[in-house]
Order: structure tokens, then sequence, then C-alpha cells
């Protein structure tokens, strides 16, 4: 005979947590501490926690991992053991778990603060061809789109991690012709 007994401690569902680079972001255990209550955050697949509290003994901790980057971020919420990641740079995004009598996991994006795109134009005049080169960029993001728009008419959009496309549109006028081309 034999007998399968499951217990479930655990929540499964992984709630996702976005946050802007820079900004603060709490993941929240959605609980009140009791006395005796024993938790434990941990970071990715690290073994080593992030964060514990023991509130028997009153005692809270936040712990950096090696690369540094959770030096001076960590705060814990004393009633309810909500871990709060200050001043978030993109390093601080992935999963987090955090155990209590039940384990909670989250999944944090962090999102780059958009930098003002750069146009540069490039004309070009000769008897054969004319043309004006307009060039839209963004330095240092991933996950982009740029759209040009004539008043509110779409024109073009390109949204890709990879920006390295060229878009042309000629314009004719039967007697000449110019094509606007979008890198």
């Amino acid at each position: 005979l034999n007998l399968l007994c499951t217990l479930v401690f655990g929540v499964d569902a992984v709630k996702t947590v976005t946050v802007m680079e820079g900004d603060s972001v709490t993941l929240q255990t959605e609980t009140e501490l009791q006395t005796d209550d024993v938790i434990m955050w941990q970071f990715e697949d690290e073994k080593t926690p992030i964060a514990t509290i023991n509130s028997g003994t009153e005692s809270f901790f936040t712990f950096d991992v090696p690369d540094g980057r959770f030096r001076d971020r960590l705060k814990l919420d004393h009633q309810t053991g909500s871990l709060t990641i200050t001043n978030t740079t993109t390093k601080h995004a992935g999963r987090y778990q955090v155990r209590t009598k039940i384990i909670y996991r989250f999944s944090v994006t962090v999102y780059a603060r958009l930098p003002a795109p750069v146009i540069t134009s490039n004309t070009s005049q000769n008897p054969s061809s004319s043309y004006c080169s307009l060039v839209c960029s963004v330095v240092n993001v991933s996950h982009v789109t740029l759209s040009w728009y004539k008043g509110n008419s779409l024109l073009s959009s390109i949204s890709t991690t990879h920006l390295n496309n060229t878009q042309l549109c000629p314009a004719c006028s039967g007697i000449s012709e110019v094509i606007l081309m979008i890198e």
C-alpha cells in the first residue's frame, strides 16, 4: 500500500513587478509578521539570503551579494517583512523569492530611463539623384520603438533591439526624385 501525501507550502504564481531605473520598488509579502516568524529573501538562484527576519528575536538583516549590487539599497518592513529596493538599476532585474510560511516569487523588470532621441541629417544632390538621410537614434537603450510622424500621420515605426536597418521612402514628381532614407 503506497500513500501519497502532498502538502502545498507555497504559491507557484510569480508576481511580475516593473520599475523605472532610479526609482524604488517594494516586493510585498501581503502578510503581517507574527511572533517567531522567520523570513528569508533570496535573489536569483543564490543560496545565500539577501535579507532575513527573525521576529522572535527582533532581528532584521540585509546582505549584499559579491558584485555589490544591493549595497545600501535594501530596506525591510518590520511589520510585513516586505523588501524595498531603493535607487534601482538594471542589475536589480531578475527573480526574487521570499520564504515565510509560504513562498512568494517575484520577477522584477527594471526599465532604463529613456534619453532624448538624437536626429542627424545628411543631404546630397547630384545630377542623377537627390536624397536626404535622417537618422534617429537613442543610445544605451534596448527594446525601444522609434517612430516618424508628419502631423498626426505615422510615417514609419521601428520596434527592435537592434536598430541596424535602413528604410527608404522615394518621392517622385515625374521630373525629379527625392529619397527619404531612415537608418
